[in-house]
């Protein structure tokens, strides 16, 4: 959508330009970015966020690294492990940029199932 807002693409337009895109998007897909796209396709144009989702950056690459945090300066057995995520993305002028950010091992084990879930549904498609 917000390349399709960027471009400022009718709903027939959207429409043609994904399927020559996306070869086997399933019919009642189509219906439904048909249907999103002439309900709110207007104003999604005419807004100041589409302008701003429009200039969201591309992912470049992901990096991770398991760490044990072992003592501090308040607990000297800590022994809690941790992932480091570093992303890199690359903003519209292509300019790469990291963003890196920590999670417990719940929270990456969430983080996963839900790639996971991107991957099955990015199959289907």
């Amino acid at each position: 959508y917000s390349t399709a807002a960027r471009n400022n693409l009718s709903t027939e337009e959207l429409v043609t330009t994904l399927s020559n895109t996306v070869s086997a998007l399933p019919k009642h897909t189509v219906q439904v970015i048909r249907h999103v796209w002439n309900e709110q396709g207007k104003s999604i144009s005419t807004s100041e966020d589409a302008r701003n989702t429009a200039t969201v950056g591309q992912f470049v690459d992901l990096k991770w690294k398991l760490g044990v945090a072992m003592s501090s300066d308040n607990c000297r057995s800590l022994k809690y492990p941790y992932v480091t995520v570093t992303l890199k993305v690359a903003d519209p002028s292509g300019q790469i940029t990291d963003r890196s950010f920590e999670m417990t091992i719940p929270q990456f084990k969430n983080f996963f199932t839900q790639f996971k879930e991107m991957a099955s549904v990015l199959e289907t498609i």
